[in-house]
């Protein structure tokens, strides 16, 4: 088996058999690293010794007969603000390349205990504060369908997204306050899960709002992303909010069935920005793929605006962003990059009646959302409005990759992007499934059907031109 983009679990069963150590598979991705990323920009950090001890160490235990679960000696990238004590974790910024984490994450605490390899830091937009995956500082890591033409990668889990879809690490840890998980999968062709706010903990990984932020795996398949959820979900006493969270019942997603599912389906007169004439047949694709698996679609009476929802969840992001960088964010000698200061700097005009008021419309919201979710399983709707453009073509005062992305966040659903196919050119296509509140297990069941009709997993980006 050629590791490069095959599954965890495939990857996991191969373990299980002996036809692949996890120091071979690691060593896979260590050389595919170290071949393709000057070009893609994927990583800010790779450890190769340390990854490589690691996976000897987890091969030992193997041979005697310890394993921690089915990640067991897989490798995976995480996302530069994730704690891990000791370690450089910059936040995707060059004014803290010095920053050192003083205690680890629980997500990574929970990716060592499941057996995991942290394999590389990947790139992100600063401050985890953008959709378009642009960082003009540290760099932008390069959308590998596209080895031409620089084109945006999606963010602000940048790197993580390039990492997964380019075959340079199996699976990927991002961070979604508004997207950010969900945006960077769709335009790398890829599976995006935004948990509920709540579900994983968020202790050591640092906020870009509080109120909002969310930890999801980012992989090649549903099945993939559900491992990863059962391993880091669960309650944490440092995050208060874990603890409302309904435990998990690992792999009971695989048991539920498509007849008798009900989804919601997002009209076009509905949507916040028109899509793309590709990017509307992939939407019209997945209807017809649900229909076909059995399952009921209810055109949507929304009882809110996504455009309004996108403005509030913005004005929380830059209100609680503000309170975390203004100690620095108004000195310009600082190298903070221009629209990401600019953003941050936005939050300083939030006044306090109306930071409190829009709380108080978000937890209002969430309450809506979740009598409209009542009768249904999910709520189709797109996941970006169209395909990656190039660098070049980014306007950085417009947020078109957040209109479908931040509405989960302020509503409190879990989220999941799913690749639907390829446009002609062969740019990745992608469609969103949004479940109600801890309703992931119906998400990952509709989504895991929904993949075998649309998806093209045969197909990779062709990065022999690097």
């Amino acid at each position: 088996m050629d590791p490069s983009f095959a599954s965890l679990a495939d990857l996991s069963k191969a373990l299980s058999e002996g036809s692949l150590t996890s120091s071979t598979i690691t060593r896979h991705f260590l050389e595919r690293i170290a071949r393709h990323d000057k070009a893609l920009g994927a990583f800010v950090h790779v450890d190769a010794e340390r990854a490589m001890s690691m996976a000897e160490g987890l091969d030992k235990l193997r041979a005697s007969g310890v394993v921690y679960g089915p990640l067991h000696g897989l490798p995976i990238a995480v996302k530069d603000l994730v704690d891990w004590q000791d370690e450089t974790c910059t936040v995707g910024s060059a004014a803290w390349k010095d920053r050192r984490s003083t205690s680890d994450a629980t997500v990574m605490r929970k990716l060592l205990a499941a057996g995991m390899i942290p394999i590389g830091r990947a790139a992100m937009v600063e401050f985890a504060f953008g959709g378009w995956g642009t960082n003009p500082i540290c760099g932008t890591p390069r959308n590998p369908w596209d080895m031409q033409t620089h084109r945006i990668p999606g963010g602000s889990s940048s790197g993580s997204g390039v990492a997964v879809a380019a075959g340079l690490a199996p699976a990927a840890i991002g961070s979604d306050t508004g997207g950010s998980v969900r945006i960077p999968a769709a335009l790398n062709g890829i599976v995006g899960l935004k948990p509920t706010y709540g579900r994983i903990s968020l202790k050591g990984c640092f906020p870009l709002s509080s109120t909002l932020d969310s930890i999801g795996p980012m992989t090649r398949t549903v099945a993939d992303a559900a491992l990863l959820l059962d391993a880091l979900s669960g309650p944490d006493a440092s995050d208060p909010a874990t603890r409302l969270a309904p435990a998990l019942k690992p792999g009971a997603w695989q048991g539920l069935r498509m007849q008798g599912m009900r989804v919601a389906v997002m009209r076009e007169e509905d949507f916040p920005i028109p899509l793309d004439a590709e990017s509307q047949a992939a939407y019209d694709q997945a209807k017809e793929a649900l229909i076909s698996l059995g399952v009921t679609l209810v055109p949507a009476d929304l009882p809110f605006a996504f455009n309004e929802l996108t403005e509030s969840n913005g004005r929380i992001i830059a209100a609680e962003a503000y309170a975390v960088h203004r100690d620095y964010i108004h000195d310009e000698s600082v190298p903070i990059g221009p629209y990401v200061r600019q953003r941050v700097l936005a939050g300083a005009n939030v006044s306090a009646n109306d930071y409190i008021e829009t709380l108080a419309d978000h937890r209002r919201m969430k309450a809506v959302y979740a009598d409209f979710m009542k009768p249904f399983d999910a709520l189709l709707t797109p996941t970006v409005p169209f395909p990656a453009i190039p660098v070049s073509e980014v306007d950085e005062s417009a947020v078109p990759m957040a209109a479908y992305g931040r509405p989960a966040n302020y509503v409190g659903a879990c989220g999941l992007a799913l690749p639907a196919g390829f446009t002609e050119t062969g740019l990745p296509l992608s469609v969103q499934l949004m479940g109600a509140a801890f309703a992931e297990e119906p998400l990952l069941a509709l989504g895991a059907a929904l993949e075998q009709r649309i998806s093209k997993t045969d197909r990779q980006p062709d990065l022999t031109t690097v």
